[in-house]
């Protein structure tokens, strides 16, 4: 009897046949995997066609074959071919929906001969993510307004930057003051500066004394810019150690010269020689400071 089994299990081998272990055929929805086993009895001298071997891919598909994995193992008169076959679920339908697994054949040469073996399509139904109509429960149904934002209360924040915003600004404010004060005040000393800020209210046409006092004014910022008291004949020394003051030479020629003739020789004034004044007085101090 032992003996007339293992003649029915070689004579079951060397025939073609396919076995499919399949899964369940509901409850997957979009994004699940199902995993169908196909077991192939190959006849001894039969030879895979690898081409015809289900490839993965499907995009656009319901289901989207991922991977195929095989395994064969000898049997009593032949092979067993084994494939997993993964499915990944695309479809996201709006109400319950029966798809396919699609059907594949595999070819065999069998000593010259094309064999076909058919894995059978398989029905498989996906179910919607949600239901198609919301209840009508409270809560549950149209769109609900959106709910107001906790409010936080910033005062202590606020507080706590307008205290770094004042100690920035005094920083800012010393470091100025540190920086600038010093270059600045060493300016408005200077000796044209000086005379500046004296002559700044110098009408056109001063009388005798206020013409006299900004007279002596400039030669006083001049005598200290020189080092020594200077004459129209030093000019041209001071200027040589002075370039900046070079393009008033003609003005500080004028006004040495007017001055001079003025205090010693009793010359008259010229009209408007105030705001002529002033305006030589305004250019030494930019002279004085580079920006000439």
């Amino acid at each position: 009897m032992l003996s007339s089994l293992a003649a029915a299990a070689v004579a079951a081998d060397a025939v073609l046949r396919v076995e499919a272990s399949e899964p369940r055929a509901f409850g997957y929805q979009v994004g699940d995997h199902l995993q169908r086993r196909v077991v192939v009895h190959v006849p001894a001298g039969w030879t895979l066609d690898e081409a015809s071997l289900p490839k993965p891919g499907g995009r656009g598909l319901a289901l989207e074959l991922r991977a195929v994995r095989k395994k064969r193992t000898p049997g009593a008169s032949g092979q067993r071919l084994e494939l997993d076959l993964d499915y990944q679920v695309f479809l996201a339908p709006a109400a319950p929906r029966t798809v396919e697994i699609a059907a594949q054949r595999l070819r065999f040469d069998a000593g010259g001969r094309v064999e076909e073996a058919l894995i059978e399509a398989w029905p498989v139904t996906i179910a919607p993510l949600v239901q198609a109509e919301a209840p009508t429960r409270r809560g549950l149904g149209e769109m609900q307004p959106d709910r107001a934002p906790l409010l936080i209360d910033t005062t202590p924040a606020r507080t706590r930057l307008a205290a770094y915003a004042i100690a920035a600004a005094l920083l800012l404010a010393g470091l100025a003051l540190a920086h600038l004060g010093p270059p600045w005040n060493a300016a408005r000393n200077r000796p044209f500066g000086v005379a500046w800020r004296r002559l700044r209210g110098l009408p056109a046409q001063p009388d005798a004394a206020r013409w006299k006092q900004a007279c002596v004014a400039l030669h006083e910022a001049l005598n200290r810019s020189a080092g020594e008291v200077l004459f129209e004949r030093g000019l041209n020394d001071f200027l040589q150690r002075q370039p900046g003051f070079a393009p008033l030479r003609e003005d500080l020629q004028r006004f040495l010269r007017m001055s001079s003739e003025q205090f010693f020789g009793g010359a008259a004034r010229e009209a408007d020689d105030g705001r002529w004044l002033l305006a030589l007085a305004r250019k030494c101090r930019d002279a004085e400071r580079g920006l000439a």
